[in-house]
């Protein structure tokens, strides 16, 4: 890698590095992000519950979770413009209270409409939060301590997702799901007298023209394409609104990237994707995450929806394997810098596989504690891939390209999560369709074993209700179809969970290629970050 030439406009105007005081800012955007995951784990566990109160259809309700991870999608390739327009306190600062607006108007939705509204606020204000905090660790640590730098910051970063699905289950079990949102909105309000009192600004201020072809071309594109697969659970890969999005899709998001690699001053700098370890870890990171998603979604479906437990109880099944990632991000980042990233992915992605090859095996007989168990080792797993492949791909980076390396490395990774998350549920509900036709036909006149039983338990129930043979009939009927719809959905899980199992496969495929990045390099590059003049002020 060629040693980092900073340019004298460039260095009037950069922070010092060693002059700033790390904690204080780090702590300041952790607590913003904090309250971001925070907000979207509390959600997760409520989603059986908002089927039911909103009367929507699985494949209505993912668009809380698709709407918001799309959004991030198309606000994050615009981060590093707004990294380069604003100072770090303008643009976290502005992110937090988009983000707190966002949360008050899901605390006060009416309905499905105005709730799905205000997630997609809160995303435009959650989507740049991530990719800012990133580019801030970039700059503050030098490549040979991001990982346990990174690993340090996972420890508040997973203290979301183990406190969230716990805290959800006893609010929905206890409460309406609005408090959800109510307990967020403070919390974001102190999240921005914190940031307003400690956050310093670490990024540079160039002011570039904004590229408006370019935003329009990625919004139109990712857009279309995720719109097209999630129809595609409604009306079928057949349907020509599923094809026609697709291909807009398709032509829009070529269009943003011949733009991107054309223009003089692009929106987000896609040629990072000449650095090959960079390309790889995001593609490594978006398969994964294609994987990890849906299946989040899948387990507290399973286990509400089709076994009957409460929500606290799914919330207190997933509460072990956050706990795991939390506890394990610090080792897995200081192995990252001690060992290097493929022993690391190899490792974790072969206990995920295993893990989510188990969960495609789900009966109406499993036990509560075996899925807790899988779902823990599977978290276990993913704690040595989530932080540590992203960390890996940006230490092949010159520090110039950083907040573009974000930007586009969360781009894709967001992308992929919610065509993931996509995907996966049209899986379960175009399967479940199909395994509940073929319990239909089984349950026949034509099939005499079948139509025996349920005449036998037409009798029985007639008798006991002191009703006519036809009732009898009527509930039998209606019993075995309700037994039929349970055990397809189990199997439609089951089917989405074997595709999680080969997506991953892709991604293990991928991970045997990953090396870590040269030390000369990253000298040198550090080399040149210390040699920046301090500038005047450090806040605006």
């Amino acid at each position: 890698m060629k040693p980092v030439v900073i340019r004298r406009d460039q260095a009037a105007d950069a922070p010092n590095l060693e002059e700033i005081r790390k904690v204080p800012i780090i702590a300041s955007l952790v607590l913003g992000a904090f309250v971001a995951i925070l907000n979207q784990t509390l959600l997760n566990v409520a989603i059986p519950q908002l089927m039911n109160d909103f009367n929507v259809s699985a494949n209505t309700i993912q668009w809380l979770t698709t709407a918001y991870m799309l959004t991030n999608g198309i606000i994050i390739p615009i981060t590093a413009w707004l990294m380069a327009t604003f100072t770090t306190r303008q643009m976290f600062l502005g992110a937090l209270s988009c983000f707190t607006v966002g949360s008050i108007i899901c605390a006060v939705s009416p309905g499905f409409s105005v709730m799905l509204i205000g997630r997609i606020v809160q995303a435009a204000g959650a989507g740049t939060m991530m990719p800012l905090m990133m580019t801030v660790i970039l700059n503050l640590f030098p490549p040979e301590t991001r990982g346990k730098a990174m690993g340090t910051i996972g420890i508040a970063m997973f203290f979301a997702p183990a406190v969230g699905p716990t805290l959800s289950g006893w609010i929905i079990q206890n409460y309406s799901w609005r408090l959800l949102f109510y307990i967020v909105i403070p919390i974001a309000v102190i999240a921005l007298i914190v940031s307003a009192i400690f956050l310093r600004n670490v990024t540079d201020v160039t002011k570039p023209k904004f590229e408006i072809w370019s935003f329009l071309f990625s919004t139109i594109g990712l857009g279309s394409l995720l719109y097209g697969f999630s129809e595609a659970g409604n009306n079928g890969w057949g349907s020509s609104e599923v094809r026609v999005s697709l291909i807009v899709g398709v032509i829009f998001v070529a269009a943003f990237v011949w733009r991107e690699l054309t223009s003089e001053n692009p929106l987000l700098n896609l040629r990072v994707f000449k650095y090959g370890m960079y390309s790889l870890s995001a593609g490594v990171s978006s398969v994964l995450n294609m994987a990890m998603f849906g299946g989040a979604l899948l387990t507290p479906i399973y286990i509400q929806n089709v076994r009957g437990y409460s929500p606290l109880d799914s919330g207190l099944l997933l509460l072990p394997g956050a706990i795991v990632m939390g506890i394990m991000s610090p080792i897995s980042g200081a192995l990252l810098d001690k060992i290097g990233v493929r022993p690391l992915a190899i490792f974790g992605l072969l206990i995920t596989i295993a893990t989510t090859w188990e969960l495609g095996h789900l009966t109406m007989d499993t036990t509560y504690m075996h899925v807790m168990i899988v779902y823990t080792f599977r978290m276990f797993g993913m704690s040595f891939l989530m932080m540590t492949i992203m960390t890996a791909g940006l230490n092949h980076l010159p520090r110039h390209l950083n907040s573009h390396g974000t930007a586009a490395a969360n781009t894709v990774r967001m992308v992929a999560a919610s065509l993931g998350t996509s995907l996966l549920i049209t899986v379960m509900s175009n399967r479940t369709t199909l395994h509940y036709a073929q319990y239909v036909n089984n349950v026949s006149s034509t099939n005499p074993q079948m139509y025996y039983t349920m005449h036998s338990m037409a009798q029985g129930l007639a008798a006991q209700l002191g009703q006519p043979l036809q009732t009898g009939m009527a509930i039998a009927q209606q019993m075995l179809y309700g037994m039929a719809m349970q055990r397809a959905t189990v199997q439609g899980i089951d089917d989405a969970f074997l595709v999680a199992t080969g997506i991953a496969c892709v991604s293990f495929i991928m991970s045997l290629f990953l090396r870590r990045a040269k030390k000369a390099a990253s000298k040198e590059r550090q080399t040149a970050i210390h040699a920046l003049p301090a500038p005047a002020k450090m806040n605006q």
